[in-house]
């Protein structure tokens, strides 16, 4: 599995959510406080995206801006201050019909106070511009029409939500003048880390395979994760655990396996913990 795919599939723990605003006259769509990753994309008009350290930029029809690791930031009809934006209203209802000013398709992973994106999209600028270029229309479209025609389940939401993450992260990563500030050592490690979760790993082992002394591995980790590689392993773990009890139908003692958990009452209780919640009512919430 590759580090996009990891980081996306990470994502899924979120709440998939897809809305369109339109907006015409002066306007500001004000997106800050939240946590996760998602996109913009400019469908009509022109505006600017905000945020509090870096210039104004201006957008057109086409362009998307990448949310890698829910900066705090803002559309607007020109520039002016983030702070004097009102905050957007993320509830489900749908734009006034008509034309408009300014078309604006958003999607994103939003994810629960505590949760923390992915190490690869944390490592990323944020939030990003990716220029109009025609490559990702076909994406876009299907996602705008279903939609818009509330056809967007949620294997369906969740499916071109990954495809729009991941084409547009691909596509800014293949032109991008950015290095890679990550350390190549502790990355590999995440992917054993994301591809195997069900091994029964112990820092000793991930050190080893890393080629550095337990120590040295340890304060790397932490240093460039922001957790302890137990911590990383634990919350990666029971965050896939919660995929599998939303998005499959399997019973919670193969999802232990899968996890790396002996038994079902012991993911039970680590879940329990975790999220605050027994699996079993985690599955029926969010399903």
């Amino acid at each position: 599995m590759d580090a996009i795919s990891s980081a996306i599939a990470a994502l899924r723990v979120g709440r998939g959510t897809v809305r369109r605003f339109r907006q015409s006259g002066a306007w500001g769509l004000n997106y800050s406080g939240l946590s996760g990753s998602g996109f913009h994309v400019v469908l009509r008009g022109t505006g600017w995206l905000l945020t509090a350290d870096v210039p104004p930029v201006e957008l057109g029809p086409g362009d998307i801006v990448l949310i890698t690791s829910g900066a705090d930031h803002a559309l607007a009809s020109e520039p002016r201050p983030l702070r004097n934006l009102p905050a957007v209203d993320l509830g489900p209802a749908e734009p006034d019909p008509g034309p408009a000013d300014f078309e604006l398709l958003c999607g994103a992973y939003r994810l629960a106070p505590g949760r923390y994106v992915h190490p690869f999209l944390a490592a990323l600028p944020d939030p990003i511009v990716v220029p109009s270029s025609g490559r990702l229309d076909s994406v876009i479209g299907l996602l705008d029409e279903e939609q818009a025609a509330g056809l967007v389940v949620d294997a369906t939401r969740h499916a071109l939500l990954d495809l729009m993450l991941a084409r547009a992260l691909r596509r800014w990563l293949d032109t991008a003048d950015w290095s890679d500030p990550t350390d190549p050592e502790i990355t590999a490690a995440l992917q054993t880390i994301d591809t195997s979760p069900e091994t029964r790993w112990t820092v000793r082992e991930l050190s080893r395979r890393a080629g550095l002394s337990r120590a040295t591995f340890t304060r790397r980790f932490a240093a460039a994760v922001g957790r302890t590689p137990t911590a990383y392993l634990l919350a990666h773990r029971l965050d896939q655990a919660a995929r599998l009890l939303v998005e499959t139908d399997s019973t919670l003692s193969t999802i232990a396996r899968r996890t790396g958990y002996s038994t079902e009452f012991a993911l039970a209780g680590a879940f329990r913990r975790e999220y605050g919640i027994a699996p079993g009512a985690y599955r029926r919430k969010h399903r």
